[in-house]
């Protein structure tokens, strides 16, 4: 490792890796989407689908903002 901080190797995402988190951080914000749209047209399991949605919309926006700072992107 040298004299960086172990701390900051664990920050280092290549370019590849950054485009891969944007890439599956959109995928969960359209499973989201399908979720809700899914809620509001079964009337049964109303709780369980906007949980579902709400977890991979908050998932889906922390892999896009951890791709965005440290996925190298021009």
């Amino acid at each position: 490792m040298g004299d960086t901080p172990g701390a900051m190797w664990l920050l280092a995402i290549s370019r590849h890796t950054g485009i891969r988190l944007a890439e599956l951080g959109f995928l969960l914000a359209a499973i989201a989407g399908a979720l809700i749209l899914l809620v509001a047209l079964v009337p049964t399991g109303r709780r369980m689908g906007g949980s579902l949605a709400g977890l991979a919309l908050a998932g889906s926006g922390v892999l896009l903002i951890i791709a965005t700072h440290w996925g190298h992107f021009s």
